[in-house]
């Protein structure tokens, strides 16, 4: 078995919505049918003995190797806790070559459960051993270092389910909720609206004290120290015992709390010394420890916290009693699980010593031992939920402090007694205020019911009702994407959108393209979601980002299917007939929201098919009103738009807009169909927007088809007295759809300029000087830039053959470079000739041809 391609897929893909790993994988003769493998299943499952069926029930035909890594990938991960349910393998066209599909929920997990799984169907055959425990312990161990923890993760699972789409922005808590102009972002908990200047604040615990009894909260009295000494003599000066602690710190590191003798101070000094180099010693405040919350001026939730502790049972040491607490699930490392593990250090053997006891000591039956004086979960205390208990005022003294200091997400800890009083009345107080509080212990407490604050942080950033969400329109089909791509912008732009788009020609931001090249991908999608200048977006979606990585949405409100026709691009990556890339193309329409809508060519049955797959609506278009399948859609009240006569024709139930082709200078009054088509494909995308018809009539009227508007799309000259015309016609559907055009367009003499791209079958290259051939009076054959894999002479060979019976065809040229090609047409024109320019290097040829207009 050999597995030789992996790929990532990040998005809704041509398997399912799921995040998925995709693998390539051979198998030899005997590796096609497992039992053909003496023995191989019952040590497989020996080895691994949750691995489940093997053969889902109503599958049939023999299991080859592939499943067996396919059902083994998913389990491992299943087993280590991973929430993975869908995996898949399908055969190709080549006999023992499958692609297998295992859904991950962390990518670097979802790679290491396919390596494990692959040496453990390795193992499996050669009766070799496989440590399961081993490998399972490593995808655990991954899982917690990569995954979301706590805080996080329950951020993000409140905002999915108020359908917000998110993105981790790094290896970290960084993530972005929402899209473009609408975005947010946090890391843990803090939020783009936390202030730097209130987090500042939070972390010098002096200044923090200051503020707040400045706004009459109840602060212990204290000050900030440098020496040992001097921490002593404040000590004295408070007359009571004492909290030692730095001046900037967290999670508890460095506090000394409850200490009375000169030994115990001079010792926490030390110790807090090595976290920062100013100490505050403050009064210790008797009593409860609790932890409020206050998000967005509310208290969302309140807790109290108890330091680690054990239990005595009169047979155990403290040690092991320790060991104990510590073997719960629940309690980790660190801050990935509810409860984090009692720390065993010098701090907790300083606490026994103070109580009598040392780590060998063995407590009476019932005698509680604290490890520690301070409560944070960090170093293994609990937490109560008290949410319901705190008392109004003690509440308002928790707001106002989270307000004197700025945070609009905030950690309030509070020393009192009971938080069934104001503070004032049990002499309480508060002792720190935190910027990017931990929420695991108002997520899930040791003891009473958690509370929802995910929700109440993404309700501070999102508004009732606000998904976060842009409007995100998707353009797929074989040909046409990129002018219609370029036309919904422009309608969404004449709206006074700032709109984001991605083509085969770049990335652009209001209008300013921002990269170059083929951003017809996953990636540029991204790119262009993450940017806040954007309010709205439209994607060209090719099949190649399809295949390679999925989509770089989760949903989009329109998708677009221009037509399939022939097809391009077959024969690579398993894609083999058009009704395998419109499989692909299809993905875009599945992933509708159910509020959008799929804008699909009626005339074209292929993309038809796919209103079966919309979660949304369907708008179909079609220049033939009268095609049964939109004289149905028109019938039942759905959205057409079709051609009648010389207008655009856009009808639901009885409603009825009309726009006149002569007001539409892409279609040259109609004359150019295959315009007409993206000009009704835009139309319908921007009516599902919801543009106003007005907007709509006035964009569809200032688009001009020219150079710099839709380079290498249609775009004609004048050159003393004939007419060029410039596309990126690269397939055979493009190349009628051409013909078709110029066929319209008066002409004395006909010549065309054309390459083919290697990348192509055979078949469609020689099918396109085919259709050529019985249009065209002069064929001028030019080899590119890039052969794409083909060795020179090859493509032009192709050609050459596809002119063999030429109806039309009298002179014929091979020429080496496309301007050179170029040149050699423009030479032979006359006035009222017609040339077809085939342009292969978009950019730069039509810079080149603009040079040599403007020459004569």
């Amino acid at each position: 078995m050999d597995v030789s391609r992996i790929r990532v897929l990040r998005g809704p893909n041509l398997w399912s919505r799921h995040t998925a790993i995709e693998a390539i994988v051979s198998c030899g003769d005997s590796e096609r049918a497992i039992s053909d493998i003496a023995g191989f299943e019952t040590r497989l499952r020996a080895r691994f003995p949750q691995i489940g069926f093997l053969q889902p029930a109503g599958r049939t035909g023999d299991v080859s190797m592939a499943h067996a890594l396919e059902v083994a990938a998913l389990g491992l991960q299943a087993q280590a806790g991973c929430p993975v349910t869908f995996s898949r393998t399908v055969p190709t066209t080549e006999i023992g070559v499958y692609q297998v599909i295992v859904e991950y929920s962390e990518e670097a997990v979802g790679r290491l459960a396919f390596e494990l799984a692959q040496q453990l169907c390795l193992a499996a055959s050669a009766n070799q051993s496989f440590d399961l425990l081993s490998a399972l312990t490593s995808l655990r161990e991954l899982d917690e270092d990569v995954r979301l923890g706590p805080s996080t993760g329950s951020i993000v699972q409140a905002a999915l389910q108020r359908g917000i789409p998110y993105r981790r922005l790094t290896d970290g808590s960084m993530v972005q909720f929402g899209w473009g102009s609408k975005q947010h972002r946090i890391q843990a908990a803090e939020t783009d609206a936390t202030s730097a200047i209130a987090e500042s604040i939070a972390q010098d615990k002096e200044l923090t004290k200051m503020l707040l009894h400045a706004a009459g909260v109840p602060v212990p009295y204290g000050r900030v120290v440098s020496t040992a000494e001097d921490a002593w003599a404040a000590a004295e000066e408070i007359g009571s015992a004492v909290v030692v602690k730095p001046r900037d710190g967290n999670q508890g590191k460095g506090v000394g709390v409850n200490i009375n003798t000169k030994q115990q101070v001079m010792a926490a000094f030390e110790v807090a010394s090595h976290i920062c180099s100013e100490i505050i010693v403050e009064r210790y405040m008797p009593g409860h420890d609790y932890r409020l919350l206050v998000i967005g001026g509310n208290l969302i939730a309140a807790a109290r916290r108890d330091p680690p502790q054990v239990i005595g049972d009169g047979v155990h040491t403290i040690r092991q009693l320790v060991d104990q607490v510590n073997s719960d699930p629940l309690r980790g490392d660190g801050h990935a699980t509810a409860l984090t593990k009692i720390r065993f250090d010098s701090i907790a053997v300083a606490t026994l010593e103070k109580q009598s006891y040392h780590a060998e000591s063995v407590p009476a039956h019932g005698v509680r031992i604290v490890l520690r004086n301070n409560a944070n979960l960090s170093t293994g205390g609990s937490a109560t939920d008290v949410t319901d208990d705190v008392h109004p005022e003690l509440a308002a003294r928790a707001i106002a402090a989270a307000q004197m200091v700025g945070l609009d997400i905030c950690g309030v800890d509070v020393v009192c007694n009971s938080v069934h009083k104001p503070m004032e009345e049990q002499e309480g107080g508060i002792v720190e205020v935190n910027a990017a509080p931990g929420l695991r212990m108002h997520l899930n407490p040791s003891y009473g019911k958690g509370r929802a604050v995910g929700k109440a942080i993404v309700s501070t950033m999102f508004a009732e009702g606000d998904d976060g969400r842009i409007p995100v329109v998707a353009v797929a089909g074989t040909n046409g994407k990129t002018t219609t791509v370029r036309l919904i912008a422009h309608l969404l732009a004449c709206r006074g959108l700032r709109v984001g788009m991605t083509n085969s020609d770049g990335v652009y931001v209001a209008g300013e393209r921002i990269d170059t090249g083929d951003c017809s991908g996953p990636r540029s999608a991204r790119n262009i979601l993450f940017h806040p200048d954007v309010d709205a977006a439209v994607f060209e979606t090719a099949r190649g980002g399809v295949l390679r990585e999925g989509l770089g949405f989760d949903r989009c409100q329109v998708a677009v299917v221009t037509n399939i026709g022939m097809g391009d691009h077959l024969g690579l990556s398993y894609i083999s007939t058009v009704e395998d890339l419109a499989v692909v193309k299809r993905v875009v329409v599945e992933n509708v929201a159910p509020t959008g809508f799929a804008v699909l060519n009626a005339a074209d049955p292929m993309v038809a098919k796919m209103a079966a797959s919309c979660t949304g609506a369907v708008i179909f278009f079609a220049i033939d009103q009268h095609l049964p399948i939109m004289a149905a859609h028109r019938a039942q009240g759905q959205r057409v738009v079709f051609l009648d006569g010389g207008d655009i024709v856009a009808i639901e139930g009885k409603k009825e807009q009309r726009i006149a082709l002569s007001s539409v200078p892409l279609t040259r009054n109609g004359a150019i169909s295959f315009q007409t088509e993206n000009a009704m494909a835009s139309l319908a995308a921007g009516w599902a927007l919801g543009l106003p018809w007005e907007t709509l009539r006035s964009g569809l009227a200032s688009f001009v088809n020219d150079a710099a508007t839709a380079p290498g799309r249609f775009n004609v000259f004048d050159y003393r007295g004939a007419t060029l015309i410039a596309d990126y016609g690269h397939n055979p559907d493009a190349i009628l759809a051409l013909v078709k055009a110029v066929d319209a367009m008066p002409a004395v003499r006909r010549s065309v300029v054309i390459s083919g791209a290697g990348d192509r079958r055979d078949i469609d290259i020689r099918h396109q000087t085919e259709i050529l051939g019985d249009a065209f009076d002069d064929v001028v054959l030019y080899q590119d830039q890039c052969q794409r894999g083909r060795p020179d002479g090859e493509v032009l060979g192709l050609l050459r053959e596809g002119l063999k019976n030429a109806r039309r065809t009298r002179h014929t040229e091979e020429i080496n470079g496309e301007f050179l090609a170029i040149d050699t047409a423009l030479a032979r024109l006359a006035p009222g000739d017609l040339c077809l320019i085939l342009i292969d290097q978009v950019e730069e040829a039509l810079e080149h041809i603009a040079k040599r207009i403007k020459e004569a």
